[in-house]
Parts: structure tokens; C-alpha cells; sequence
């Protein structure tokens, strides 16, 4: 097992990473009262539940269970309230702990009801997908979608401990596990040429689950991620390269229906769209390009997306959280493995690089 940890002074905590980890001896330091709720999903409830409900139980808490229905669809202010009823008519408090157990939805939702009920009680994050092991279970970021826009409610909600185990990678969806890997190739584009080295020598590797090499993967991510968070944790800054290919991405997402397109999946277009643009700008070559790309289709992921409307497109880019006094701001790359966010760019070479990476309708 290996562990780092996300440095936010006395709000400081640990993410755990290895395989067949046990819940009981981990988590017990870091549940501050008697009431824990766990938040799961229809698919991974079945899988993971019991083993976490018995844990809990051997150390004496009283557990409760909120499970939802699978999917990025029911990420939404109708879902997140089940999770209140099941707070309430268990009679849990202010001590309480919220546990998520499951992808970066049940993550989001289960850390957003932490953070609101009773203005904020206890949280902890149990990943079970790649995506959420090396991204969005660290952080803090929390939320739900809303028709006009992807996490546009939500609440800045650390938790008190991440447990992060390959073995349950064992039961994910090949699809879902190339989703992740968007998020691993992302650290090495953004900020890591070295990485991106080793994730070219390694990838069928990953694709293939081993468990060693997907335990530097996410070693690797989650580092990258603590020590900008650590740096940035309101995202005043830095922490806004951490959204490479995400204002693309989540243009994709919202066009195309919450859920059709795995977040992952939008995210490696919008970084091919990101790259593009760079390239365009003239700041990475048409190699750099290539190599962004092929990485990304390695990871099985898609480079383009189907037609979208170019002014729909737009309309969804001008709903995003990086735009500052109505002026788009966008993560691009400098040179490959080094992103800024800028406002300097051409529109219509924004344009042409949107239209050159989807199919032709």
C-alpha cells in the first residue's frame, strides 16, 4: 500500500492506495462519531456494499444505506434529495460521516449532501472507478448538474480520508476504465512530459489491468492532483489547468445528454480539441499533436466527436466556470506537457479546431 497526502493544514488527510485494502483498520482513525450513511449505486452495491457495511459494523457504528440509481443522468437536485431523506429518517446528525462508494457521480452527489446537510457533517470517499480514483475523489469538488450546464451547483467539501483499491478495478467496465485513463494521459499532458513517457511505454499495460502498473498510474495522478489542490484548493489559479479538454469536454457532455458520452470519453476530445487549437496557435507541433492523439486512441478512447451545431457548442463552452467577466478562458498547452489558461487565442481558430475533430455529419 502506498500513501500520500492532500496538505490543507489542519484539514490534511490521506489517500490510501493499494489492492484488497481493509476498510476497517483504514477508516476507523478517521470516523469522528457514531452515524455513518453509505452512498452507493444499483451496480456497485451488490459488489462492495456488504464488505463496507460489515466493517463499519465491527467498529461499532450505525450504519445506514442510500442506494441510487447507476449513471450521470440521475446527477441531479431530484437524486441528491433521496440522500437527505435517508439522512433524516435515519436520524443521523451532526456527527455523522457520509461515505461514497462507488464512481465520480456517487462521489460528487454523496461529498455535495455531506457538505449541505446541516450545513455539513463528516465525508469520505471510497472510489471505484479509475476516473474517480485518480480525479475526482481528490479535492474537494463536489456537485450536480443542471440542464444548462455540467456541476454548475455544488460546494468545495474535503474529505477525511480517500481509499483508493485496485481490486476493484477488477469488476469495472472496459469502457469505463478507458474513461479513467483520459484522466491519467490529462497529468501527463498538463504538467508531466515524464509521464507521458512512461504512459507510452505502459499503456496496453494499464488497458490490460495490471494492478502494479495501475497503481502508479493512480500514485502518480493523485499526486499531481494533492500538490495543486494543496496550492490551489478554490481554484484561484492553478488549479484551473487541471481542466484541460474539461470546456470542450463538458460541451460534449451536455450536448449529447448526460451519460451518453462518459465524462472520460468527452474529456479526451476536448483535450485532441485543446491540442489542436494549441497546435493551430503554433505553440506544440503537428508531431506534438499526433503523439496527444495517439496516446488517447491507445487508452481506446475516441479523437472525435459526432456533429454538434457550432453555435450550440458555443452556447454550452459560454456556460463554463473558467469564464471571468464574460470572457472565455481556455487550458491550452505551451509545449506538450506544460498547459497555461489563457484568454489570448483567435476565435476562429477555436472554431476550426472544434469543427476539425468531430465526424462529419
Amino acid at each position: 500500500m502506498q500513501t500520500l497526502h492532500v496538505e490543507l493544514g489542519d484539514r490534511r488527510y490521506p489517500i490510501f492506495i493499494g489492492s484488497d485494502l481493509n476498510p476497517r483498520n483504514l477508516l476507523e482513525p478517521y470516523i469522528q462519531g457514531q452515524q455513518v450513511m453509505i452512498v452507493s449505486n444499483t451496480t456497485v452495491a451488490p459488489l462492495y456494499l456488504t464488505t463496507y457495511v460489515a466493517a463499519l459494523e465491527a467498529l461499532g457504528k450505525k450504519v445506514a444505506t442510500c442506494i441510487l440509481p447507476d449513471g450521470e443522468k440521475y446527477k441531479n437536485i431530484e437524486y441528491l434529495n433521496l440522500i437527505f431523506d435517508a439522512l433524516l429518517e435515519a436520524g443521523f446528525n451532526r456527527d455523522a460521516t457520509v461515505l461514497a462508494l462507488g464512481g465520480g457521480v456517487i462521489g460528487d452527489m454523496a461529498g455535495f449532501a455531506s457538505a449541505c446537510f446541516q450545513r455539513g457533517v463528516y465525508f469520505i470517499q471510497v472510489p471505484t472507478t479509475l476516473l474517480s480514483q485518480v480525479d475526482s475523489s481528490v479535492g474537494g469538488k463536489t456537485g450536480i448538474n443542471h440542464p444548462l450546464g455540467k456541476n454548475m451547483i455544488g460546494a468545495f467539501q474535503q474529505p477525511q480520508v480517500v481509499l483508493a483499491d485496485m481490486a476493484q478495478l477488477v469488476t469495472l467496465p472496459t469502457r469505463e476504465l478507458s474513461a479513467g485513463l483520459a484522466e491519467v494521459i490529462k497529468y501527463a499532458l498538463l504538467g508531466d512530459v515524464d509521464f507521458l513517457d512512461w504512459l507510452e511505454g505502459h499503456i496496453d499495460d494499464l488497458v490490460g489491468r495490471d494492478p502494479e502498473r495501475l497503481a502508479e498510474a493512480v500514485y502518480r495522478s493523485c499526486a499531481h492532483k494533492a500538490r495543486i489542490v494543496a496550492s490551489d484548493e478554490k481554484e484561484q489559479g492553478e488549479r484551473a489547468l487541471l481542466n484541460l479538454g474539461h470546456t470542450f469536454g463538458h460541451a460534449i457532455e451536455s450536448y449529447m445528454g448526460y451519460g451518453v458520452w462518459l465524462h472520460g470519453e468527452a474529456v479526451a476530445v476536448g483535450m485532441v480539441m485543446a491540442a489542436d487549437l494549441s497546435q493551430r496557435l503554433g505553440w506544440i507541433s503537428t508531431d506534438d499533436l499526433e503523439r496527444t492523439k495517439k496516446i488517447i486512441q491507445r487508452a481506446h478512447l475516441p479523437v472525435k466527436c459526432p456533429a454538434i451545431p457550432l453555435d450550440e457548442f458555443l452556447g454550452f463552452m459560454a456556460h463554463d466556470k473558467k469564464v471571468l467577466n464574460g470572457q472565455l478562458r481556455l487550458v491550452l498547452m505551451s509545449t506538450l506537457g506544460k498547459a497555461i489558461i489563457t484568454k489570448d487565442f483567435d476565435v476562429e481558430l477555436m472554431k476550426q479546431a472544434i469543427l476539425a475533430n468531430q465526424e462529419k455529419a
